[in-house]
């Protein structure tokens, strides 16, 4: 191009060439800011130009850091004689796998800027991997290949995967928020800081969740105690709000002077100058559009501070960990709405002349905290008093709503209708299929009567009718236990007319009866046959106790930890007229 030619061109010629230009071209200043990048070249790497310009390159793309892409640059910015602010090109040709694209890429430091061209060298294969042997490799303006520095990059990339893969398996065991940031504190440690913390804010604003961890045993109750005394608002946290508020990283070197005011007594001052804290990097944690929390990585004396590489890390690290830490905030919200459901439907029993009442509910541990499982008592107009047991099929949110419309609407028809328990059973599944209430439930209503003759003796009826329900256990005060087990009949909510059927017993005073729910006798995964055993086997042994405490140890014995399934037990006692 003659002089003349060139002086026709202005910037905005120049831009608009760039602009349309099928090849990438990218601009970088010397702390990884990405100055320009046109269309091309944010497509090639898997982006809109939008989300580059102005940011941090390893912040923008943390999935670049530790590829051979990323060799490529930093091998770039090296060269070149010691602050000239000009260097030798390099290119690199490979696989880059964030985007699933064969690349040609040439970068070269020019007054301070790398510039960076790249273009596509085949056809985009999202999703698969560079054959084996495949061509990968960076070389100078000489075309020499830098077997040494590739080898270790690829070495360096396997070992950051192998831990980005450590955080996500290790994210992903819980569901509890508390339990997440305590685990997340102490992964990043010692790779990306000497002692970190992790705090998650509440839907209030409120902190939530906080957790900590120190690589050195000896300074862990240093740590707790400069934790535990600083005082809070004191101004030192405010590089942790502006991270929150930017949603970007913030490295910082500590500022003596910032964090005096929060050392509240000379134990809190000791314990900071013991933790001899140089430098920190917050990243926030931010998942489905919302910043929720931050990790805060801490350098002390000793330890240089964070790389570009090891921010970047970072960012990916927080990225990864703020999906499974966001999973388990919306967790705790479904849990605390299905909580409150559940405990204003499990409401506490009464307690008749004579008969004593008693209840557990033990929610499942490996679902929604709640379920379909419920129990119900209460006194009936004519004096009986009416014992409920049932399970909505399904673990979450719905079976409980689920369970509330079939709880209603069996407690009004039992307290309106009156009858048999089979003619209440009847006229509930009448009810279900009427309203169209797509919920299957196994139920057993238990009425306990007593005639005037019986009063006279301490002797009651108890009459009951299952639809698809476990059988009662029947304890004698004499140790004998005895199953109430009866024909199988359906479920409700099947839509199939069915007839249910009553049967009795005689109790006597003293007499114990035990309903329960499936995950008494399914815990552990056993047969019901099994699972039966195992129950009348440990309810023979507690007759004795006191109902409350028969209830306690009953649980404790065969619900030995975590829970599959959640259980409701509703136990009654007779006792003799005094």
């Amino acid at each position: 191009m003659t002089e003349t030619a060139a002086a026709r061109l202005g910037p905005g010629q120049m831009a608009a060439a760039l602009e349309h230009l099928p090849d990438g071209v990218a601009v970088l200043d010397g702390e990884w800011t990405v100055c320009y990048v046109n269309p091309a070249g944010a497509a090639l790497l898997g982006c809109d130009a939008s989300t580059l310009v102005g940011r941090n390159l390893w912040t923008a793309l943390p999935e670049l850091g530790g590829t051979v892409f990323h060799s490529l640059l930093l091998h770039a910015r090296s060269t070149g004689p010691p602050g000239t602010g000009t260097g030798s090109p390099v290119t690199w040709q490979g696989f880059y796998a964030p985007a699933g694209r064969w690349l040609t890429a040439t970068a070269v430091v020019a007054d301070g800027l790398l510039h960076l061209s790249f273009r596509e060298t085949g056809p985009a294969r999202a999703g698969r991997r560079a054959p084996a042997g495949a061509d990968d490799r960076v070389t100078d303006d000489d075309g020499v290949t830098d077997a040494g520095v590739l080898e270790r990059d690829r070495d360096a990339d396997g070992d950051r995967l192998r831990f980005l893969a450590e955080v996500s398996d290790a994210m992903i065991s819980t569901l509890d928020a508390g339990e997440s940031a305590a685990q997340l504190a102490q992964l990043v440690l010692p790779r990306l800081g000497d002692w970190s913390m992790v705090s998650l804010i509440g839907d209030d604003g409120r902190p939530a969740a906080e957790a900590h961890a120190h690589t050195d045993p000896a300074r862990r109750a240093d740590l707790d105690t400069y934790l535990a005394g600083r005082i809070r608002g004191a101004g030192d946290d405010s590089p942790l709000v502006a991270a929150l508020l930017s949603g970007e990283p913030v490295q910082l070197a500590i500022d003596q002077a910032l964090v005096e005011p929060s050392l509240s007594t000379e134990a809190v001052r000791a314990a900071w100058d013991r933790l001899e804290a140089t430098s920190c990097t917050i990243v926030p944690l931010r998942a489905r559009g919302e910043t929720f929390g931050a990790l805060v990585l801490m350098i002390s004396a000793g330890r240089p501070a964070h790389t570009e590489m090891e921010i970047a890390t970072a960012v990916e690290v927080a990225r990864r960990a703020a999906v499974s830490l966001d999973n388990a905030r919306l967790y705790s919200r479904q849990l605390k709405v299905a909580e409150t459901l559940q405990h204003s439907l499990l409401t506490p029993p009464p307690q008749p002349d004579e008969l004593e009442i008693a209840v557990r509910y033990v929610p499942a541990a490996t679902h929604m905290h709640v379920g379909g499982d419920w129990y119900d008592a209460f006194t009936q107009p004519d004096g009986a008093t009416l014992l409920v047991i049932g399970d909505v099929v399904g673990h979450n949110v719905d079976a409980a709503a689920a369970m509330g419309q079939v709880r209603s609407i069996v407690r009004a028809i039992a307290y309106d209708r009156g009858g048999s328990p089979a003619q209440t059973l009847a006229r509930v599944d009448e009810v279900l299929a009427g309203l169209a209430i797509g919920s299957l439930a196994t139920v057993l209503v238990a009425r306990v009567e007593q005639s005037a003759d019986q009063a006279r003796s301490g002797l009651r009826t108890l009459r009951w009718s299952s639809a698809g329900h476990l059988p009662p256990v029947l304890l004698r005060p004499d140790g004998t236990v005895r199953l109430l087990d009866t024909a199988a009949e359906r479920l409700l909510g099947t839509g199939a007319a069915s007839p249910h059927t009553d049967h009795e017993t005689l109790l006597r005073p003293d007499d114990t009866v035990v309903f329960y729910t499936d995950g008494v006798v399914e815990h552990g995964r056993s047969g019901i046959d099994d699972g039966l055993t195992r129950l009348t086997g440990v309810l023979a042994e507690l007759v004795h106790l006191p109902l409350d405490e028969l209830c306690d140890q009953m649980l404790t014995r065969i619900v030995d930890g975590r829970t599959d399934d959640d259980i409701a037990v509703l136990v009654l006692r007779c006792h003799s007229r005094v």
